[in-house]
C-alpha cells in the first residue's frame, strides 16, 4: 500500500500482524520510513526491527531480497483484499528468484570458456520452475472460484493412486525413495478424479523431494470414522516442530526445502482441495522421524 498521509492505529496494527505472519522477508514502513512491522525473516536480515524506528534507504539496499511495503492512509481493506494483496506480493517475489538466476546464467554463458551445455540445462530448470509457479498460482485461482470445482461426485481411489505412483516411479528411483501403497480397492473419496490426482501428486512429490535416500513413502487409503482417510507418510528426514504448523501456508518452506526448486504451494493446494471437499488435513513430523500427512473425508 503506497501513498501519503497519517495512518490510523487500526491500519498499523493490521499491517504489523500481516507482516509478522508473512513467510517471506517483508517489512512495512509508514510514509516517513518508520518501521510498522516485519516478518521473522526480515528481522533476521535487519537485526534491529523495533517498531517506530526509521529504516534508511542504505539498509534496505543492503538486502535486495527484502520485500518493502509502504503503508499509507487508505480506506480499510476487507480480509479478502488484504489476503489477495499479500498473495500478489508474494508471487511477485517468488517469480523474481528464478528470473534473477536465469539472468546470471545468461550473462555467464557470454563469458569465454563457459560450459554452454551445462548453463543451458540450468537455465531450462529455472524456466521450468517459473512455469510451475505460474501453473500453481492459476490452479489456486481456479480453486477459489468455488467449491464445485473440487467437489463433484465421488472417485474410487485405487486406480488414481496406481496411476500417480507409476508416474513417479522413475523419479523416486533416482531419489532412492521406495514407493508403497496400502489402498482399499473399494474406498471412494469425495473428489473429482483430477482433484484427487492433484492431492496425491503433491503429497508424493513432497516425499520424493525431501525424504532422502534409502527411505520409503507409503500411500494409504482406507475407510475410517464413518468416512475415508488418505495418508501419505515417509520415514525420512522429517521437519522441526516449529515448521509443522506452517507447512500448509502458501510459499512456506521448511529449512531443508529452502534450496529446493519447489514452488512452495504444493501443500497449500492440498489443504485447499481437501477442505473444499469438506475434509480436514493435518501434518505430523519430527526430525529424522519422517513426515505424515493425513486427510480425512466425511462419508
Amino acid at each position: 500500500m503506497v501513498g501519503e498521509g497519517v495512518v490510523n492505529d487500526t491500519a498499523s496494527e493490521r499491517a504489523r500482524q500481516l507482516a509478522e505472519a508473512a513467510p517471506l522477508p517483508v517489512v512495512v514502513l509508514d510514509s516517513e520510513r518508520r518501521l510498522v512491522g516485519a516478518s521473522a525473516d526480515a528481522v533476521e536480515l535487519l537485526g534491529d526491527a523495533e517498531p517506530g524506528r526509521r529504516v534508511s534507504e542504505e539498509a534496505l539496499d543492503a538486502h535486495p531480497d527484502l520485500l518493502v511495503l509502504f503503508l499509507a492512509a487508505v480506506p480499510e481493506l476487507s480480509a479478502y483484499q488484504e489476503l489477495r494483496a499479500g498473495f500478489t506480493a508474494a508471487v511477485s517475489h517468488e517469480l523474481r528468484t528464478p528470473l534473477a538466476r536465469l539472468l546470471v546464467l545468461l550473462e555467464t554463458a557470454a563469458l569465454p570458456g563457459s560450459d554452454i551445455e551445462s548453463l543451458v540445462d540450468q537455465a531450462r530448470q529455472e524456466v521450468e520452475q517459473a512455469g510451475e509457479l505460474i501453473d500453481d498460482v492459476l490452479f489456486l485461482g481456479e480453486l477459489e472460484t468455488g467449491r464445485e470445482v473440487v467437489y463433484l461426485g465421488r472417485t474410487r481411489a485405487a486406480p488414481i493412486v496406481e496411476e500417480v505412483l507409476e508416474g513417479f516411479a522413475a523419479r523416486a528411483e533416482r531419489a532412492q525413495v521406495e514407493l508403497e501403497r496400502r489402498v482399499d480397492p473399494e474406498v471412494e473419496l469425495p473428489l473429482r478424479p483430477r482433484m484427487l490426482r492433484v492431492v496425491l501428486e503433491n503429497l508424493v512429490l513432497n516425499a520424493v523431494r525431501y525424504a532422502g535416500p534409502g527411505t520409503r513413502c507409503t500411500v494409504t487409503v482406507v475407510a475410517a470414522d464413518e468416512g475415508a482417510m488418505l495418508r501419505v507418510a515417509d520415514d525420512g528426514k522429517g521437519v522441526s516442530a516449529f515448521d509443522v504448523p506452517r507447512l500448509f501456508e502458501r510459499f512456506y518452506r521448511a529449512d531443508q526445502a529452502r534450496s529446493s526448486r519447489g514452488t512452495g504451494l504444493g501443500l497449500a493446494i492440498v489443504k485447499h482441495v481437501v477442505t473444499s471437499a469438506g475434509g480436514t488435513v493435518e501434518a505430523r513430523s519430527a526430525p529424522r522421524q519422517g513426515l505424515e500427512v493425513v486427510a480425512r473425508f466425511p462419508a
